[in-house]
């Protein structure tokens, strides 16, 4: 019985180990960067709105900057929309395989 109990005290142990290094070692751990990416992407948007409510009312000051923003803000998000459809497609393929 003890025996059992060291084995799994030191898969504990290893499974912590490993967790930590993912999230300490690399830096930041994936949720944390795919919330930080989602807020910027959310920032371009309401750059974009804003621009776009500017250009719409006429109080643009610059037409350019404006357009920029704008076309910043739609590369962000089919660039969000495309990761999301790869991570989907993988965990889908993941779902398909036979253990």
């Amino acid at each position: 019985m003890n025996f059992l109990n060291a084995i799994n005290q030191v898969s504990l142990d290893k499974t912590n180990e490993v967790k930590n290094k993912t999230t300490h070692e690399g830096g930041e751990d994936f949720l944390s960067i795919l919330k930080d990416t989602i807020n910027e992407v959310n920032e371009t948007q309401i750059k974009a709105d804003e621009a776009a409510t500017s250009i719409a009312t006429g109080t643009v000051k610059d037409l350019h900057q404006a357009a920029i923003a704008i076309d910043k803000a739609e590369l962000s998000m089919k660039m969000m929309l495309e990761v999301r459809n790869k991570a989907l497609s993988a965990y889908k393929e993941i779902l398909r395989t036979q253990v």
